[in-house]
């Protein structure tokens, strides 16, 4: 079993930056992928950015640039660093561990607007 506790949520205004973290406790995390996934109001949630324990990186192509996602073993804890940030970033976010199961966050809000 593995529980993940984000933070670092928040109001900021377009072209402002933000950092979410994510720590996983439980045995053996450092071997899961790490991800983040967001959720807008009437929409699917999608994957943001992904890390595997040997540091290969996905991003969506729509974060691409703006995000950079990192992930910090010693600590069981996943990064997201977010810059440029525009209202279309507005979700609720959520971290994501997967090693065959899967398991999710209780989800942190992040509001772009001015």
């Amino acid at each position: 079993q593995v529980q993940l506790v984000e933070s670092g949520g928040g109001l900021v205004q377009p072209g402002g930056s933000l950092r979410l973290s994510c720590t996983a406790s439980g045995s053996n995390t450092n071997i899961y992928t790490l991800g983040w996934y967001r959720q807008a109001p009437g929409k699917q949630r999608e994957l943001v950015a992904s890390i595997t324990w040997t540091s290969v990186i996905n991003y969506a192509e729509s974060v691409k640039g703006r995000f950079t996602i990192s992930r910090d073993n010693t600590k069981n804890t996943v990064y997201l660093q977010m810059n440029s940030l525009k209202p279309e970033d507005t979700a609720v976010y959520y971290c994501n561990a997967q090693y065959f199961v899967s398991y999710w966050g209780q989800g942190t809000q992040v509001t772009v607007s001015s």
